[in-house]
Formats: structure tokens, sequence, C-alpha cells
């Protein structure tokens, strides 16, 4: 028989081969996060108004010293609403600080989602036209970033905080901040 009469049932065969590789690779729930590059890195400067007082700019060396979270939400943002008890809770430990960057949000709108579901936050950011947040490598909402006090990014969290990403991920790094690590 010649090769050539083979060759599309090993085509066939390389391919299926090809397919059920990319499935199991593909496994991983997280697949879709991409991530940062700014792990390890010193976060990038910003200078935004607070939420509260527009007319007071915050820069993040006003940040640093203690280690904060900043959670990048919107009122517009319909995960951000399911995050929100669990940063609440997560808040009220007092553990590090929960800095609220609130992202292409209108001020008025976002004070009030506040009014209305409370607010967790020590200070609340406002980067009205989203341009601090292209240095962050912001790219949706909700997104969270663990900063130590020397302002460098520890962890970065896109999507909505579960109790479980608390627990299993972001307290045991900020007890190893705690610990000087």
């Amino acid at each position: 028989m010649k090769a050539s009469r083979w060759l599309p049932l090993a085509m066939f065969f390389a391919l299926a081969a090809l397919l059920a590789a990319g499935v199991w690779m593909s496994r991983n729930p997280d697949r879709d996060v991409l991530p940062s590059p700014l792990i390890g890195k010193p976060a990038p400067d910003f200078a935004l108004p607070v939420l509260h007082e527009p007319a007071r700019t915050v820069r993040l060396q006003a940040l640093r010293g203690q280690p904060f979270l900043l959670n990048v939400w919107g009122s517009w943002c319909v995960e951000c609403r399911v995050e929100h008890p669990v940063l609440t809770r997560f808040a009220e430990t007092k553990r590090v600080r929960v800095v609220g960057y609130n992202w292409k949000d209108e001020p008025a709108d976002a004070l009030r989602w506040l009014a209305q579901f409370g607010n967790p936050y020590w200070i609340v950011l406002s980067d009205i036209e989203g341009r601090a947040a292209i240095d962050w490598g912001i790219y949706g909402a909700p997104e969270t970033f663990l900063v130590d006090g020397k302002g460098i990014i520890r962890w970065k969290h896109v999507g909505p905080l579960t109790d479980e990403v608390v627990a299993g991920e972001l307290l045991p790094l900020v007890a190893k901040i705690e610990a000087g690590q």
C-alpha cells in the first residue's frame, strides 16, 4: 500500500492528539488569570483624589510604611457586590488597611453604593478616567492587590474575593508580611 493512502489517517490522529493535549492542559480553573508582572516589584506611583474629599489628593508614598490591600471596584460592577461582604469581614479584622480604588465610576454613584452596602475602606481613591489603573495592569473589577509596607506588590487577585481566597491565599501572605518576611 502507498504511504499517501495512510497520510489522512495519520493527520487525523495527530490532530486528535493535539486536541487532547489542549483539553488536558486547560483543566486548570485559573487558566484565564494572567500572572501580574508587578508581583515582587514596587507599586506604581499615583496621585488620586479621595472619593469623600475630592479636593484632597493621595499619592502612593502616603500609604507606605504599613501594608495595605488595594481593592478595585465600581458601583457598576456586579461581582463587586458579590465580594463586598467578604471584603467587609476581612476589613473588620484590621490586619491591614483596606484601600478602595473606585475605578471608572461617577463619584455620586460610588458614594450612593457605599451608603447602600457599607464602607469597609480605610480610604477610597477615585480614578474616574482609569489612567492610573493602566500602570497597575488593572483591566477589570474587581481586582485586589496586597502591597507591603515598603510599597512592594506581594499579591494580586483577579475577580471577586471569596472566603476561600482570603483564608488560603491572602491571610498566609499577610502573616508573612507581619512576620517580616
